[in-house]
């Protein structure tokens, strides 16, 4: 590749003239030659840890995206920030520091980026959180980036049948009602799990991971591959070459992320049957853009858009069986057939979406994807919902359940332990609709996701059932289960007002959640009501709770481009 010229580049301000001759011999100790001094500076930043399977090949493919970056004029610097992985984190208070840990991983790489005025950046992730996280600090930072997902886990295997870590939430629950026995659940945790990658299903890694192809941000494909596979590798030292490309080329990621290309990534999620939480990291994601794109305009989307690709928990499949189908890309050619994508939309690639498409054909012979002629369902797998008892929205995942319609009392719980514990008691009725509140954004901090409760009651097999909160469901939640539900109790919203045997109607084809309950006798309940005393008093999940915005905007804890004075790409 032509040397690029430095002098608009960050990168100047710690290499160029004789005053940064003091920089520069920090770079020599490094080993770095003077030609790689003056060559442009790229950030490799990967979220690898031994907290989980999730991240422990994310070091391995940034060594091949350093190559790409060398290989292509530039000089690479490899750097690691923090995951909080969920599956670790589940059903305790580890759960808190989940979302918390989105923010710190996005303002981590944007500190490093800055403090080191690096000019571009290739960011690999592998697990729920650390994957948007580390596509808004590419679009705070909008120097030229690319995304790079770590990879699935393989499915593991039980009694001769693919299963995820999913299946042992839930056999806790088959457990507690005597349907699986000490021993099968000892097999099934020692088997579940085979190697190193995220969670094998549509969760929240495989929504984002997705969500990172159809936003324009990752090459295509790259979502697919698993872990353990070395194709993985290839892609990383492509994703090196090509942010050279865009480098030279100035494309930067608010040049690819526009409000179209949210719209694409909306109908992404909504085709697979996507995580919830794709409704939350997206609008957090467009607040860094300068993008007005909330859960609303998410769940209008999602709406309209068909459900195509049969994936795990709602479907049959896995990561790894869609990408041997024809991955991202074939069902992105099967919504753009259909006119649910926008294929105008600049990528990373340097070409558009449509031209990315131009060969992709579809094919009918595989059994994981569907055209849109021929849909799972006519409308998306995640559904957004409003009413008197969530004024700011919630949202449910309707991937292959039959249950939309559901009117019960009210079982309320203030933490997500003491639901739990009741379920594990089976301490409820069928009908009920079990309460969680005072966790989301501010209340709980840190807006836990719930599915180990919701697994138990899965488990269990109990289906006459809903659970609503104002936290979060992990993607791999099943069930009429009803999160995000704003405002959330901790700011006095409806859902904080609630008293057992409510009664609470929920209808998921209307996109509709109501308490049966008068105007009146709300505004009189408001009266009495008192807040939480706050779970934390110092440190960063307090830090949180006092920043965090409503989940509507993606409890988002900072203003966002629309607010900048100037943005860092520009220094």
């Amino acid at each position: 590749m032509t040397n690029l010229d430095k002098s608009k580049l960050p990168s100047r301000h710690v290499t160029e003239g004789a005053e940064r001759a003091p920089h520069r011999s920090y770079y020599y100790a490094m080993g770095l030659s003077e030609e790689e001094i003056h060559r442009p500076f790229v950030g490799v930043a990967s979220c690898w840890n031994e907290a989980a399977p999730c991240n422990i090949a994310l070091m391995r493919q940034a060594q091949s995206a350093k190559r790409g970056v060398k290989e292509a004029g530039g000089t690479p610097r490899e750097f690691c920030t923090i995951t909080v992985t969920d599956g670790i984190a589940m059903g305790h208070e580890g759960m808190k520091s989940s979302l918390v840990s989105r923010e710190v991983i996005a303002d981590s790489v944007e500190l490093t980026m800055r403090g080191h005025c690096y000019d571009a950046l290739v960011g690999i992730a592998g697990c729920d959180k650390s994957l948007p996280g580390m596509m808004m600090a590419m679009l705070r930072l909008n120097v030229p980036s690319i995304f790079l997902y770590g990879g699935s886990i393989m499915p593991g295997k039980f009694k001769g049948r693919d299963v995820t870590v999913v299946d042992i939430f839930e056999g806790v629950g088959q457990f507690s009602a005597g349907k699986m026995s000490a021993e099968d659940l000892h097999d099934l945790e020692c088997h579940a799990c085979p190697g190193a990658g995220a969670c094998g299903g549509q969760f929240t890694a495989n929504t984002m991971a997705c969500v990172a192809e159809a936003i324009g941000l990752a090459l295509p494909y790259s979502s697919g591959p698993p872990a353990e596979i070395l194709a993985r590798d290839d892609f990383a030292l492509k994703a090196g070459e090509g942010v050279m490309a865009l480098l030279a080329g100035r494309i930067r990621p608010r040049d690819i992320c526009t409000r179209a290309a949210f719209e694409n990534a909306a109908a992404i999620v909504a085709a697979t049957g996507g995580s919830t939480n794709a409704a939350l990291h997206l609008p957090a994601m467009a607040n860094e853009a300068g993008i007005a794109f909330d859960l609303f305009d998410v769940a209008a989307v999602f709406k309209r858009t068909p459900y195509l690709a049969s994936l795990k928990p709602g479907g049959e499949f896995v990561a790894k069986d869609m990408w041997e189908a024809g991955g991202v890309p074939m069902l992105m050619r099967a919504l753009l057939d259909g006119g649910f994508l926008h294929g105008d939309c600049m990528t990373v690639t340097g070409k558009t979406v449509a031209e990315n498409l131009r060969d992709v054909k579809f094919n009918p012979d595989q059994k994981v994807m569907r055209d849109c002629s021929n849909p799972l369902a006519p409308t998306g797998g995640v559904v957004g919902l409003k009413g008197n008892l969530a004024p700011e929205g919630a949202i449910v995942k309707v991937a292959g359940l039959e249950h939309l319609h559901h009117r019960g009392p009210a079982r309320v719980f203030d933490c997500e332990e003491d639901a739990f514990a009741a379920v594990q008691r089976r301490d409820y009725r069928e009908g009920d609709v079990i309460v969680i509140r005072y966790e989301g954004p501010k209340g709980g901090p840190g807006m836990r996701e719930m599915l180990s409760t919701t697994a138990a009651l899965y488990g269990q097999g109990v289906e006459n059932i809903a659970l609503i909160t104002d936290g979060r469901f992990s993607g791999a939640t099943r069930g009429l289960c009803v999160g995000h539900v704003g405002p959330e109790a901790m700011d006095g919203g409806p859902i904080g007002l609630l008293r057992d045997g409510d009664v609470i109607v929920i209808d998921a084809e209307a996109g509709t959640m109501d308490v049966e309950l008068s105007d009146a006798e709300l505004a009189e309940r408001r009266k009495a009501w008192k807040p939480k005393v706050p779970s934390f008093g110092s440190g960063a999940l307090w830090r949180f709770a006092k920043n965090v915005g409503p989940a509507r905007h993606g409890a988002i804890t900072a203003p966002g481009a629309a607010s900048e004075v100037r943005c860092y790409a520009d220094i």
